[in-house]
């Protein structure tokens, strides 16, 4: 094993289980676990080191020292792309949508991802939509050089292959297949490596935080258990609302474990509603994935309720 692959074995993988005792404004009759990818790495947090695994190795296997990939303003894949970058010596260009961003002061995120190093080339919207083209691609590598590219989101068939690492071990912690895992789905990555190597015991379930009423995963998985559910986006991608809002402050104060709103806190609140709805049967096990993106927390967060 060389030096990138022990060291990604040991941040890709084995983050703590937390049972949550009463996290919820109001009691409900589930037992609810909290895996904490958020405690992976400091910089990189979350289900983005486990897409990333594999897509590293196999840019060092390569032999290429350049990433390539693609984001918006507020991408926590750009992010975690560009700590990955600066933590592993990859040079890192992130391809930002929106052209007018160029012209405007750096937000935190991106402002973070030139502080490790990345290259942002901001492109037109318009041109942000080949991003899956070709000679889109071509125009990239001629500009840039030669690269690895990572798609937008993080999500391909290694990415899947590092969140299908999630539920063997997540099995392993709790020594009995959960009831019902359930994670956040932005690009449907996680999700479709959870659902990969789910036991028949355990229905996955994702709570999709974008408004995609087609959504569908990105890889065909056949007689495995699982729900994918679209009401709980709060109105779109990195949308909320002030009971949103509310119902994170109050899970925080009650667990003293901060959440986002753009992933999670959608991801809980859903729980939390299905849960008082009598969804899950009484007492089942329910795991939710804290897929970290901390540096997306919103600041009405921590206004006084």
């Amino acid at each position: 094993m060389d030096e990138l692959a022990r060291q990604l074995s040991v941040l890709a993988g084995n983050s703590p289980v937390q049972l949550l005792t009463d996290p919820f404004p109001e009691p409900v009759d589930i037992r609810l676990y909290l895996k904490r990818d958020d405690l992976l790495h400091p910089l990189v947090s979350g289900n983005k080191w486990r897409k990333l695994k594999h897509n590293l190795l196999e840019a060092r296997r390569e032999k290429t020292d350049t990433l390539l990939t693609f984001g918006g303003a507020y991408s926590n894949h750009l992010y975690a792309t560009a700590a990955a970058g600066k933590v592993f010596g990859f040079t890192t260009i992130g391809v930002v949508r929106g052209e007018e961003l160029a012209k405007i002061p750096r937000n935190a995120t991106l402002a973070f991802c030139e502080s490790c190093g990345m290259i942002l080339h901001f492109v037109s919207r318009q041109d942000y939509k080949r991003k899956d083209d070709s000679d889109f691609l071509g125009e990239l590598r001629e500009q840039f050089g030669a690269c690895y590219v990572v798609p937008e989101g993080g999500t391909n068939d290694l990415a899947i292959r590092g969140t299908s690492e999630i539920m063997p071990e997540l099995i392993e912690q709790l020594d009995v297949a959960p009831d019902f895992v359930c994670c956040a789905v932005g690009t449907g990555g996680t999700m479709a490596g959870l659902v990969q190597t789910a036991s028949p015991e355990t229905t996955v379930f994702g709570f999709l935080s974008l408004k995609a009423p087609e959504f569908d995963l990105p890889i065909q998985v056949f007689g495995k258990p699982y729900r994918l559910e679209t009401g709980y986006s709060f109105g779109g991608y990195a949308r909320t609302t002030p009971e949103l809002i509310r119902f994170i402050q109050a899970f925080e104060q009650k667990t003293g474990v901060l959440i986002e709103q753009v992933y999670t806190g959608k991801l809980l609140f859903g729980i939390y509603d299905l849960a008082r709805s009598g969804y899950f049967p009484s007492g089942s096990t329910v795991v939710a994935l804290h897929t970290g993106g901390l540096q997306g927390r919103s600041p009405a967060l921590d206004v006084p309720l």
